[in-house]
C-alpha cells in the first residue's frame, strides 16, 4: 500500500496531531498554529487547513472501520434529530443519528427537511448499520412519513425529553462551528461533520471505557 505521507516533510505523528487538534477541539487554524509553535513545530495555519482537508477523511475512515469491525455501535435504540446550519445566508439542515450511549452513527447535510430528505437519511443510516429496534425522534412529520415508506413506522417513539441524547450530541459540533466562523458550502459541511463525528466518537469511546472501569472498581 502506498504511503500517503511520503511527499510531506513533516512526520505522520505531527500531521495527525495537528488534524486531531483542529477537528476535535474548538480551535481556529491560527490557534492550532500557535499551539504547535509552542512545541517547536513551525508550520503555517494554511498548512493545517491543507492537512485536515487531505487527511481528515482518511483518519475518520480508519476510526469508523475499526469501530464497525468491533461492533461498537448498537441496534437497540437510535435517536434522530436535525439542526439548522446557516451557509451564505441560507438555512441548511444537519441530520444526526445517535445510539443509546451517545455515539454518533451518521450525519447527513441537506437543504430541506422534508420526507425526501428524511427518507434518504434513514436509508443511508440503515444501509451502514442495519435496522434498529426503536427509533426516538421529535414530532417532525417528515420522520413519520419516511418511516411509513420503509415500513418501520411501528418502531418510532416520540415524547418530551426522550430525545435529549440526540439534542445534546449537537453541542460539540455547535462549539466547533462557532470557532470555524461558519461553512462555505454544503459539501464542506458534510465533509467536516462526518470527520468530526468519527473523531468525537473516538474520544467519547475512550471516556466511556474509563467510566465503566471505574464503576467496576467502585
Amino acid at each position: 500500500m502506498e504511503n500517503p505521507f511520503r511527499c510531506f516533510n513533516s512526520s505522520p505523528e505531527v500531521i495527525r496531531l495537528a488534524v486531531m487538534m483542529y477537528i476535535r477541539y474548538p480551535l481556529s487554524l491560527r490557534q492550532v498554529e500557535d499551539l504547535l509553535f509552542e512545541r517547536n513545530i513551525d508550520i503555517c495555519h494554511e498548512t493545517v487547513r491543507f492537512w485536515w482537508n487531505r487527511f481528515g477523511p482518511m483518519f475518520a475512515a480508519e476510526i469508523r472501520k475499526r469501530r464497525i469491525h468491533h461492533q461498537s455501535y448498537s441496534r437497540w435504540r437510535w435517536h434522530l434529530d436535525e439542526v439548522f446550519v446557516r451557509i451564505n445566508g441560507e438555512t441548511h439542515y444537519l441530520w444526526r443519528a445517535v445510539d443509546h450511549e451517545g455515539e454518533v452513527l451518521e450525519v447527513f447535510a441537506t437543504k430541506r427537511r422534508d420526507r425526501r430528505a428524511a427518507l434518504k437519511f434513514l436509508k443511508r443510516s440503515m444501509k451502514r448499520y442495519g435496522r434498529p429496534r426503536k427509533i426516538v425522534t421529535d414530532r417532525l412529520r417528515s420522520y413519520r412519513s419516511a418511516m411509513k415508506v420503509i415500513g418501520i413506522a411501528s418502531d418510532q417513539v416520540c415524547g418530551r425529553w426522550l430525545n435529549n441524547r440526540a439534542e445534546n450530541s449537537h453541542q460539540p459540533f455547535r462549539r466547533r462551528e462557532r470557532a470555524m466562523a461558519k461553512f462555505r458550502d454544503i459539501k464542506t459541511l458534510q465533509k467536516f461533520a462526518s470527520v468530526h463525528a468519527s473523531i468525537h466518537n473516538h474520544s467519547h469511546g475512550e471516556w466511556l471505557v474509563k467510566e465503566r472501569f471505574r464503576s467496576l472498581l467502585a
